[in-house]
C-alpha cells in the first residue's frame, strides 16, 4: 500500500511536475481515498519527499564514477561537489525535495526508511559512500570527507568547520537562483560557476585563517 502511493506521486511529478502533487490527486491515481494516504504519511511532504528519491538515482549511480577519479580525498571531495552540482542544478525541484524542503521531525529516518523499502537500488553504491548518501543533513555529508582530507595533511584543523560551511553557501546561493529562476543560467554554466568558487575555497584554504 506505502509503494502505491509512492509510485503514483512520481508519476505525477513526472507527467505534471513537483509542484502540481495533491494528495487528492495521488489518491485517484493510486486508486484510494485521501483519508487512506494519512495512514501512511503524516504529512504530504514525505509522500513528495519519497517519490522525489525514486528520481535521485541517476545521482547516486554516477557520485561514485565523479569520485573515483580523484586521487586524495581532497580531490574526492571536489568531485563529489562536481556531481552533486550537476544534478541538482538539472533537476532543483527534485534535490529541494529530497535535501532543503521542511520534512518535519527527524528526516534522517526517512532516508533510511526508502532504502529499506528500495533496497535495490543500494546495489552499485560502494559501501564508503553509504553512510553519506544515507545523510540528508549537508554539513554533516560534506565534513565527512574533509575530515579524511584533514588526517592526510591536505587541510588546516582550524579551517574545516568554515570550508564546509563556505562551500555549501555558495552552492545554496547559486541553488535557489536557479529554483527560483531569478538567475537564467544554464544548468551547465551554473555548475562551472560555483565549481569554480568551490575549488578556489578549498584549493586555497591554506592562506585563511577561520580560526
Amino acid at each position: 500500500m506505502w509503494q502505491y502511493f509512492v509510485e503514483a506521486t512520481a508519476e505525477i511529478i513526472e507527467e505534471e511536475g513537483i509542484n502540481k502533487i495533491t494528495i487528492r490527486k495521488v489518491a485517484d491515481k493510486a486508486g484510494y481515498n485521501s483519508a487512506t494516504i494519512y495512514n501512511y504519511f503524516s504529512e504530504i511532504s514525505h509522500l513528495i519527499f519519497f517519490a522525489a528519491m525514486k528520481f535521485l538515482k541517476p545521482y547516486t549511480d554516477e557520485v561514485s564514477t565523479y569520485m573515483d577519479k580523484g586521487n586524495n580525498p581532497l580531490e574526492k571531495y571536489l568531485l563529489a561537489w562536481e556531481c552533486f552540482c550537476k544534478h541538482s542544478f538539472q533537476h532543483p525541484q527534485i534535490f529541494h525535495a529530497v535535501f532543503i524542503m521542511d520534512l518535519g521531525e527527524q528526516p534522517e529516518n526517512l532516508l533510511e526508511r526508502y532504502y529499506q523499502i528500495y533496497p535495490e537500488e543500494l546495489i552499485t553504491i560502494p559501501e564508503e559512500l553509504k553512510p553519506i548518501l544515507f545523510e540528508r543533513n549537508m554539513s554533516k555529508r560534506g565534513r565527512s570527507y574533509l575530515e579524511l582530507a584533514l588526517k592526510e595533511g591536505y587541510i588546516k584543523e582550524e579551517n574545516i568547520d568554515a570550508i564546509n560551511e563556505i562551500t555549501i553557501l555558495i552552492w545554496q546561493g547559486m541553488f535557489t537562483n536557479i529554483l527560483n529562476n531569478r538567475r537564467q543560467y544554464t544548468p551547465e554554466e551554473a555548475m562551472q560557476m560555483t565549481m569554480n568558487y568551490i575549488t578556489e575555497i578549498v584549493r586555497n584554504q591554506a592562506v585563511f585563517n577561520f580560526g
